[in-house]
């Protein structure tokens, strides 16, 4: 697990109403710190993805493979190393920049 990123409360929420989810969530045990939520109300787009911290900027990402948790660790990284939440250059995540719906100011 990325040390950095439990030691700064980072949260990765998962949704497990979406088809998909359980299995990101198992995926990502011992990667980054995950929680789980019945429903994050975006159903069309599986899996749902939430990262938040206190402080910092808060991301929402949909339609995430939950066979990419590799990606999701290279975010999880980036979001420990940025103090506000705001990454510039998410490029090292991979696929999952592409996922992005929004990105919440802290």
């Amino acid at each position: 697990m990325t040390a950095k990123s439990e030691a700064n409360g980072d949260r990765f929420i998962v949704c497990t109403g979406c088809s998909g989810g359980a299995a990101l969530a198992r995926a990502l045990e011992g990667r980054v710190p995950v929680e789980t939520t019945d429903c994050m109300n975006v159903c069309d787009q599986p899996v749902s993805l939430a990262v938040r911290a206190e402080g910092k900027a808060a991301y929402l990402f949909t339609g995430v493979d939950p066979d990419t948790p590799e990606e999701i660790e290279a975010f999880a990284k980036l979001y420990a190393e940025a103090p506000d939440g705001q990454i510039m250059d998410a490029r090292p995540a991979g696929g999952l920049r592409f996922c992005l719906v929004g990105r919440i100011p802290a």
